[in-house]
């Protein structure tokens, strides 16, 4: 009988995640910041979408004719549902990587992407994925792909292949994946204390391993426990995306492509000083200890000149999706804390706090006169974008076409938060994608679409709903015990909702 999982974790479902990197309409800053030519994104495929969410939230939010398959017939089937209900008519399959890449009924494609796939897949999956994009992607087309990645997965990798050979080797048949997660992480633990050398010597395993015992199941069980788990070299993964005729891109994360937040100037100057693009970005990953990244490639890099580039940046829509109090000036990179410059972030947030789209030509219009040049700007909507508190915007035009299948997605979504907590975003036909929407708040906008219009009362719809099904309110660690303690603590949240989400919800046109 024929294993139709490839080894793949198939008794658990993934989790129900967004992610934005996804979104094609991302390609356009990251690609301006390099100079570089990117495509209008018409057609777009998502090869392993897991549940779906990603890329049911992108057809819904956006004129995107999307495609994608996942092997999985539960996910797949969930995916198909989200399709339905917002009726994107998004052509999603629960087929092999290698029978979907046979259909004779897909088009050719301005965008590929596949998150979370490439590492836990064998290498004949990666040579179909290959030459399915060496046929399907168009010339100038993107593709996004996703990868763990070596030189920051050297010390753990060891450790990841003992958890795996403990729960093949040792776990009780017919008592499925998360008790063999179990088995093996207590294992784990016994033996770091036995204080071996390789934990003395890699001092770093014993906080990983803490980590891990913090994260989902389902997680874990996809991320540690396929057959298939290899982290990559950069240098690897480009002599795998030769032969499909594709060029390296850029980072797909907006924070690692400014270089000061993660390189101090002697890195930088190093870097400068290698002219092969290749070994640069191998080079890169050793001064960031890269584990895991995020890559555009493209078929046919093209260079903007001068002009061009600064006139499509200065097109370039986005959108503030954070409360703007909230907005810390502080953030993480590779050279540790960093703090943003208050005379450039402060007034380009301020402008932003009312959460309309403006293109960087309208903030560079806006902020004349306070001494912050173009570059500052760009360099700044960057940043913000990188840190989630900026996301791209659509034309204007566009939204109005998509609300009602927006709605209808979001509507279902809510409904089904009720007796879940699986899903906690909502689509935005400004951004086309998702924003982050917890389960709570989408119990009080069903009671905004219920006609309610004061917190308490989104409260009190909160609380029948939760008091149902016998759950409570945990806070600082403590669940609350009685009805007035969680009906308390809900008008709270209410009345934070109401001040903080609503106004940038409407905005972005989720409500």
């Amino acid at each position: 009988m024929s294993d139709w999982t490839a080894g793949y974790v198939a008794d658990i479902g993934y989790t129900y995640g967004y992610y934005p990197e996804l979104n094609p309409l991302r390609v356009k800053l990251a690609f301006l910041n390099q100079g570089l030519v990117f495509p209008e994104v018409g057609t777009a495929c998502e090869l392993g979408f897991g549940q779906g969410l990603s890329v049911g939230m992108h057809a819904a939010a956006s004129v995107v004719e999307w495609h994608g398959t996942d092997f999985n017939p539960a996910q797949a089937g969930y995916a198909q549902q989200l399709a339905a209900v917002s009726g994107s008519g998004a052509r999603l399959y629960d087929q092999a990587f290698d029978e979907f890449a046979r259909r004779t009924d897909l088009p050719q494609f301005d965008y590929i992407g596949l998150h979370g796939i490439w590492s836990w897949i064998s290498d004949e999956n990666r040579a179909v994925i290959v030459e399915f994009i060496r046929t399907r992607l168009k010339v100038g087309g993107v593709l996004y792909i996703s990868y763990n990645t070596l030189p920051g997965w050297a010390a753990f990798a060891p450790m990841r292949h003992l958890l795996s050979q403990h729960a093949a080797v040792m776990g009780a048949e017919g008592h499925g994946t998360l008790n063999r997660i179990d088995g093996a992480v207590d294992f784990a633990e016994k033996l770091l204390a036995t204080n071996p050398l390789y934990s003395r010597v890699n001092t770093s395993i014993a906080d990983r391993m803490a980590r891990l015992k913090t994260m989902p199941k389902q997680y874990l069980a996809h991320e540690y426990f396929n057959r298939d788990w290899v982290p990559m070299h950069f240098a690897t993964m480009a002599e795998w995306l030769e032969p499909a005729k594709l060029q390296f891109a850029c980072t797909a994360h907006p924070s690692e492509q400014v270089d000061a937040l993660n390189l101090n100037a002697e890195q930088q100057q190093f870097l400068k000083g290698i002219p092969d693009a290749n070994l640069r970005e191998s080079t890169r990953d050793f001064i960031v200890n890269q584990q895991f990244r995020r890559d555009y490639w493209v078929k046919g890099a093209r260079k903007l000149n001068a002009i061009d580039q600064a006139e499509a940046l200065r097109l370039i829509k986005v959108v503030l999706v954070a409360y703007r109090p909230d907005v810390s000036l502080k953030m993480t990179g590779g050279v540790g804390e960093v703090t943003l410059t208050e005379v450039i972030y402060a007034p380009l947030l301020d402008l932003l706090a009312d959460h309309k789209p403006r293109t960087l030509g309208q903030i560079e219009q806006a902020l004349q006169g306070k001494g912050i040049s173009f570059a500052q700007i760009q360099q700044g909507v960057t940043v913000l974008a990188g840190a989630g508190h900026l996301a791209p915007a659509q034309d204007d035009a566009v939204a109005p076409k998509l609300r009602k299948a927006t709605d209808k997605l979001n509507t279902w979504l809510a409904n089904q938060s009720r007796g879940s907590n699986d899903v906690g975003f909502l689509a935005s036909p400004v951004t086309g994608g998702g924003i982050a929407v917890s389960r709570t708040h989408q119990f009080f906008l069903l009671a905004l679409a219920q006609g309610k219009k004061q917190p308490a009362e989104w409260a009190q719809l909160a609380w029948q709903i939760l008091s149902l099904q016998g759950q409570k309110l945990v806070k600082s660690g403590q669940a609350l015990e009685t009805p007035e303690e969680n009906l308390a603590e809900l008008i709270e949240l209410a009345n934070a909702f109401a001040q903080k989400q609503v106004p940038m919800l409407k905005a972005l046109q989720v409500i």
